[in-house]
């Protein structure tokens, strides 16, 4: 009864608690992009792979872009527009479905099942990765930080309260 109670919470802190973690890094990661890109020139075309929908937003006094501000007007012929794409739908619940997967694997003992996962999910996502580098990267640290959440978690539990 007791080692069922830590396979339970085992998978509610890997596929619960896992995509706050796995939002973070993602966040960690594009911030550092953004970083990168701050010297980019008024008028270029910046696409945003967490966006849903493609809008024109003047630029501040600074130049740069207002994150998250949505002009309804077109933007001026100084502003910047951002041509956003929602790419890689349905992430949330694949990387929750992935993590409980990759818990259960190493809780079970057949961690070879991590390979299934991985393949089902690249090949479901190829074309997808193919068209968009930007979603390419994503999906690569998006899965590692998810899956190293995972293992850490089941692979901490296996230790300290399964053997």
């Amino acid at each position: 009864m007791i080692q069922t109670l830590w396979i339970f919470l085992a998978l509610v802190v890997s596929g619960g608690v896992g995509w706050p973690v796995t939002s973070m890094v993602l966040h960690i990661a594009r911030s550092i992009d953004d970083k990168d890109d701050a010297g980019q020139v008024a008028g270029e075309d910046i696409t945003d792979p967490a966006a849903d929908v493609t809008v024109d937003l003047p630029p501040r006094a600074d130049g740069r872009v207002i994150p998250g501000h949505v002009d309804s007007e077109p933007a001026s012929p100084s502003g910047v527009r951002i041509t956003t794409t929602r790419i890689l739908r349905g992430g949330a619940i694949i990387g929750i479905l992935e993590r409980l997967g990759v818990c259960l694997a190493i809780l079970t003992g057949q961690p070879v099942a991590i390979a299934y996962i991985v393949a089902i999910k690249g090949l479901g996502r190829f074309a997808e990765l193919k068209e968009t580098p930007a979603a390419a990267e994503r999906f690569i640290i998006g899965t590692l930080a998810s899956m190293l959440w995972a293992a850490g978690t089941a692979a901490l539990i296996r230790v300290l309260f399964l053997t």
